[in-house]
């Protein structure tokens, strides 16, 4: 029923030098695998004319032959080993767009190995094993693309390292993960709580059946690492990323920044600082009139502070079949544009200054510098100033202290927003403010971010 991939290919020294089509294999043909073989097949000559050649998908791994003979028909070769996609001499780059860490990274490292470009969607295998795959690739001089595996419709990869080349890169934030931003909309807009804010993405399909990398962080954090490696030239250090999600995020608080005139999102921040980098995702108060506030539903946007530039934002789907394909094709074109280009072009951590930004740590929690909010539950409505006077025998800069307003089965809260100031410093105030006896429960704290210059 299937066609010997081997047999079914032609040789490449059949093709003419100097317009010789690009031909791809591809590692998977689920829900991004079968977005790029559509949107290739349908505007074929326009990415023909962009890429000044044809590009041209010919083999396909798959693990259901049946359902991928479905997906492609008869004009591409299908086979159930993924290391013969990875390795057939006829094939000039692989997609590996099946996800995982294991058997993705050794095919990965199998297709450079034998001189074969790589595209792939995958932030966890960049993340977790980015460094001995750039490592690999920049030794067989190939190139290693992945536009869509940080922000999906959003060229932001494009954006670091080509529109901002001559900039240096001050921060980078964003809304990297739809999930999460879906939920965090559904608990806003219709005063849900977590769990069935969860639950509806889970219904409509935004979030999977075990949301673990999502909501807790890890999916942001991932994409994160690939961001701050672009935009400082820093090796990947995902293990070194401080990573709060947003499982323990209570409605209460949603409609408290609300009320402060601020909206909840969960951010990825990669900023520079003297002393290294810091490299966070958590739950933040974002300013509601602010343009990264009125990002909502699964959408993403990254943020850009450069110091030629200035502040820049980038904005698109954050899922999506034929999404996530268009920025692997972009990536196939690149390929296609740039084979021959020496492989140090094409890895992150090898950019610019790499030599002086190798060096930088990322920061520890306890040194990051922003301002905070509290809520505080106290027993009676006139405690306010109370909490106010404990913060500032801390040292704790309060720049707003205001009573939370009334809602059904919460009790007196007051809440504060702070000036910028450490976390170590505000940790020990907080610890502080806990034990007096104006406090009738846990503090809640969470970072505020301005998103300025």
């Amino acid at each position: 029923m299937y066609r010997d991939p081997v047999e079914s290919l032609e040789p490449l020294h059949h093709r003419q030098a100097a317009i010789r089509t690009l031909r791809v294999g591809m590692i998977g043909i689920g829900t991004v695998g079968s977005g790029t073989f559509r949107v290739l097949a349908r505007n074929r000559a326009d990415i023909a004319a962009r890429a000044g050649r044809s590009i041209e998908l010919v083999m396909v791994a798959a693990r259901n032959l049946e359902r991928a003979a479905g997906i492609v028909g008869d004009s591409v070769a299908l086979t159930a080993d993924a290391m013969h996609v990875a390795t057939h001499p006829d094939i000039d780059v692989v997609v590996e767009v099946a996800g995982g860490t294991g058997p993705a990274r050794d095919w990965v490292l199998a297709a450079i190995a034998h001189g074969k470009h790589v595209v792939t969607a995958n932030k966890a295998l960049l993340a977790v094993h980015g460094a001995e795959i750039f490592a690999a690739a920049r030794e067989k001089g190939v190139i290693v693309a992945y536009e869509g595996a940080v922000a999906v419709s959003i060229p932001i990869i494009k954006a670091l390292r080509e529109g901002l080349a001559a900039n240096r890169i001050e921060w980078v934030a964003g809304i990297i993960n739809g999930t999460t931003n879906f939920i965090l909309s559904k608990m806003r807009d219709e005063g849900l709580d977590f769990a069935a804010a969860l639950a509806q993405a889970q219904a409509l399909g935004y979030a999977e059946a075990d949301p673990s990398f999502d909501i807790e962080g890890i999916d942001a954090a991932h994409k994160l690492t690939l961001l701050a490696a672009n935009a400082f030239g820093m090796p990947l250090r995902f293990a070194d990323a401080q990573v709060e999600g947003i499982t323990a995020l209570q409605g209460v608080d949603v409609a408290c920044a609300e009320q402060l005139g601020y909206r909840i999102k969960l951010l990825g921040v990669a900023r520079r600082q003297a002393a290294g980098v810091e490299l966070r995702v958590q739950p933040v108060l974002v300013p509601a009139a602010h343009l990264m506030a009125q990002v909502n539903g699964s959408m993403n946007a990254v943020m850009v502070k450069s110091d030629a530039a200035g502040l820049t934002m980038y904005y698109g789907a954050g899922a999506g079949s034929e999404q996530t394909a268009s920025a692997v094709i972009a990536d196939l074109v690149d390929v296609a544009r740039l084979d021959g280009v020496h492989a140090a072009q094409h890895v992150p951590h090898l950019g610019v200054h790499a030599h002086a930004t190798n060096a930088l740590a990322v920061l520890p929690r306890a040194a990051v510098h922003t301002s905070h909010y509290l809520r505080v539950p106290v027993h009676a409505l006139d405690q306010i100033q109370a909490i106010a006077a404990g913060l500032a025998e801390r040292k704790v800069p309060v720049r707003q202290v205001a009573l939370a307003a009334e809602r059904p089965g919460v009790g007196p809260q007051v809440l504060v927003l702070t000036g910028p100031v450490e976390q170590g410093a505000l940790d020990l105030a907080v610890h502080a403010l806990q034990a007096r006896a104006e406090v009738a429960g846990p503090v809640t704290t969470l970072r505020v971010e301005s998103l300025e210059g």
